[in-house]
């Protein structure tokens, strides 16, 4: 069920999509909550810093568990404009994340492709909240990178 708060988060997480944009990265952003609250927003800075791990959603579990101060996130859900890769999936096994909630589905790299449960078991998922959104900003990224590689 798509509840008004998933739109509103998502909103959030699309705007860090945008600022990754701006920057040059892959616009991917994210926002985990805690009852109710934003307690932390990223997006993709793998060109920024140099790391092939630093995607929005590695960025945004470490900056939420800084903030509780705890490495478990049982009590929180992340928002993510884009399905997460195989990467990011273990990272929210392993920090037991309640629910994941994406936008637009990743053919190529999703976790989803995969036949075996990656997430784990208690967690959630939700999907296609504002895919619309989210894909049309993948899109013109990506063709603007293949215009600008052409010349």
């Amino acid at each position: 069920m798509i509840s008004q708060s998933d739109e509103y988060f998502m909103q959030i997480a699309l705007q860090e999509a945008q600022l990754a944009y701006r920057e040059g990265e892959v616009p991917v952003g994210a926002v985990i909550t805690c009852n109710g609250q934003i307690i932390a927003k990223a997006h993709n800075q793998t060109q920024k810093l140099n790391d092939v791990t630093a995607h929005a959603e590695m960025l945004v579990i470490t900056a939420a568990s800084n903030f509780l101060g705890a490495k478990y996130l049982n009590q929180c859900t992340l928002y993510v404009t884009l399905e997460p890769c195989i990467m990011c999936a273990g990272a929210t096994y392993w920090s037991q994340i309640k629910h994941i909630v994406f936008a637009a589905k990743d053919p190529k790299a999703g976790f989803l492709r995969l036949e075996k449960k990656i997430l784990h078991p208690k967690t959630k998922l939700t999907h296609n909240i504002m895919s619309n959104e989210s894909s049309a900003l993948l899109k013109s990224f990506f063709e603007k990178k293949r215009i600008k590689n052409k010349s």
